[in-house]
C-alpha cells in the first residue's frame, strides 16, 4: 500500500506541472513515458483483477463477479469491465504478452485483441494439434509490440482461423456485439461488430437512406449523412409499429416535460426528461410533441402522481393521411424526403393554442424539422405553394432544374 500511496504522490506532482506555454517537442516528450506508464498500470489492474477472481473477492462485497464489482465500484461501462477480466484470464497463459504489457510495450487494447487466443476452447485446439503456445505468445507479443493496431487483428484471425480450417461455419450471432456509452449531455456514443452478413445488411440500409436523401445545397459530410440515416432508419421502424412490445407498450421516445416549459417559449437547457434517462431542452420537446400522443399527469407536492388523463394523438390517423395526401413529401425548400419519413409539424405550435389542423400542418423530414425549430420558418400560401424562409428572413429560392434536353420552338 504505501507504494501505492507513493505512486499517488507523484501522480499528484504531474498533475500540479503546468503545461501551458510547452512547445510541441517538449509535450511530446512528457507524453511517451506517460503512455508506456499507462500499459504498466493498467497490467497491473488487470493482473490483481485476475487474483481477485481467484479468492472470489468480490463476494466479500456481495458481488457475484469481478466484472460487477468493476461496474459497481469503479463505474465502469459493461464492455470496459468485461476487457479488464477477460485480459487478466488470458495473460495467466500468454507470458510474452504479459511481460511486454507489464513493460508498457503494449497497450491494454492489444492485449484484449489477442485475448481470444487464450481462450479455453482455443487453448485447447491448441493443445490437441501440437501448436507451439509459447512460439506463438511471443509472435503475438512482437506484432503487438511492432506492427499497426489493423496488422495485430490480422495477425490473431489468421491464427484463429489456422487453428480449426476445416471446423463448423461459425455462429455469425457470436461474432456480433454492440455497446453504448451515454454522456452527461444525454448524447450517445457507440461502437459495434459484425459479421461479414450482418456488415453488409447494415450498409444496404444505411446506404439506401442516404442515397435517397441528399437535397440540393447539401453540405454534410459522409459521417453526418450516415449518421443522420442511422437516426431516420430508427424513426422508420417505430413509425411501422411492427416492432416488439416493451411491457405491454410499442415502443416509442418517452419525453417528461412540466405544462409551463411546454407551452412556454423559452429554450432552457436540461428541461425534459427522455425515457432512457437523458435531458433535453424545452425546445427540443416541444419539436417532439408536433406529432405524438400526449398525456397529462398531476403531480402532488410530495412529488406523488395524483391523476393520469387519458392519452390523446396530437395528429389523429384520419389527419394524418390527409397531410400525407396533400404535401406527399417533406416540404422544406429543396428537400423531397417521402412522407414514410417525414414528421407533422405545427405551423403555431398546438401547446401555444395552434389548431391540429390540415391549414396548421406540414409534413418536415427529422432533419428540416429539427432546422424549423432552431430559426428556420415555412409557410403555405393561398395558391398552396411552401415557402421556406431562413433565420434572417431570406427565402430559400431553388432554382429550376436546368436539363441536357433541346428546346424546340414553334413559329408563328
Amino acid at each position: 500500500m504505501q507504494q501505492l500511496e507513493a505512486l499517488g504522490s507523484l501522480l499528484d506532482e504531474l498533475s500540479g506541472e503546468r503545461l501551458e506555454g510547452m512547445f510541441g517537442p517538449q509535450l511530446l516528450e512528457r507524453l511517451s513515458p506517460l503512455l508506456v506508464l499507462q500499459n504498466r498500470i493498467a497490467a497491473e489492474v488487470a493482473r490483481t483483477v485476475r487474483q481477485c477472481e481467484l479468492a472470489d473477492a468480490p463476494e466479500f462485497d456481495g458481488k457475484a463477479s469481478m466484472a460487477s464489482w468493476l461496474r459497481g465500484h469503479a463505474r465502469m461501462s459493461q464492455s470496459a469491465a468485461g476487457h479488464v477480466v477477460r485480459n487478466g484470464r488470458a495473460l495467466e497463459h500468454l507470458p510474452a504478452v504479459a511481460a511486454a504489457f507489464a513493460a508498457g510495450a503494449i497497450s491494454a487494447e492489444a492485449v484484449s485483441v489477442i485475448a481470444p487466443a487464450a481462450a479455453p476452447k482455443n487453448l485447447r485446439a491448441a493443445a490437441e494439434q501440437g501448436v507451439d503456445a509459447a512460439a506463438v505468445d511471443a509472435l503475438l507479443a512482437d506484432v503487438a509490440r511492432t506492427q499497426f493496431h489493423p496488422q495485430l487483428r490480422t495477425a490473431v484471425s489468421h491464427y484463429l482461423d489456422r487453428l480449426d480450417p476445416d471446423g463448423p461455419e461459425p455462429d455469425p450471432t457470436e461474432q456480433r456485439s454492440l455497446t453504448m456509452s451515454k454522456h452527461p449531455n444525454g448524447s450517445l456514443s457507440f461502437r459495434g461488430e459484425l459479421d461479414a452478413v450482418g456488415g453488409e445488411k447494415f450498409q444496404a440500409a444505411i446506404e439506401s437512406i442516404l442515397q435517397a436523401s441528399r437535397p440540393a445545397g447539401d453540405l454534410r459530410t459522409r459521417a453526418q449523412q450516415s449518421a443522420d440515416a442511422l437516426v431516420q432508419l430508427c424513426d422508420n421502424q417505430l413509425a411501422a409499429g411492427a416492432l416488439p412490445t416493451m411491457r405491454t407498450f410499442k415502443p416509442h421516445v418517452v419525453v417528461t416535460i412540466p405544462i409551463e416549459d411546454l407551452v412556454g417559449s423559452d429554450t432552457a437547457h436540461a428541461t425534459a426528461d427522455l425515457g432512457f434517462g437523458a435531458t433535453i431542452s424545452a425546445a427540443r420537446a416541444r419539436w417532439l410533441a408536433c406529432d405524438g400522443n400526449v398525456t397529462r399527469i398531476v403531480i402532488g407536492p410530495e412529488g406523488q402522481p395524483l391523476e393520469q388523463g387519458r392519452s390523446h394523438r396530437v395528429v389523429p390517423p384520419h389527419l394524418w393521411r390527409a397531410l400525407t395526401a396533400r404535401d406527399q413529401h417533406c416540404v422544406f425548400a429543396g428537400c423531397d424526403a417521402p412522407a414514410h419519413w417525414c414528421e407533422a409539424h405545427h405551423l403555431i405550435h398546438w401547446a401555444h393554442g395552434g389548431d391540429t389542423d390540415l391549414h396548421n400542418l406540414a409534413l418536415l423530414c427529422e432533419r428540416h424539422h429539427t432546422k424549423v425549430h432552431h430559426g428556420f420558418r415555412v409557410e403555405r400560401d393561398e395558391s398552396g405553394r411552401w415557402h421556406t424562409y431562413r433565420p434572417d428572413g431570406s427565402e430559400i429560392l431553388i432554382l429550376p432544374r436546368i436539363t441536357d434536353e433541346p428546346v424546340t420552338t414553334r413559329a408563328g
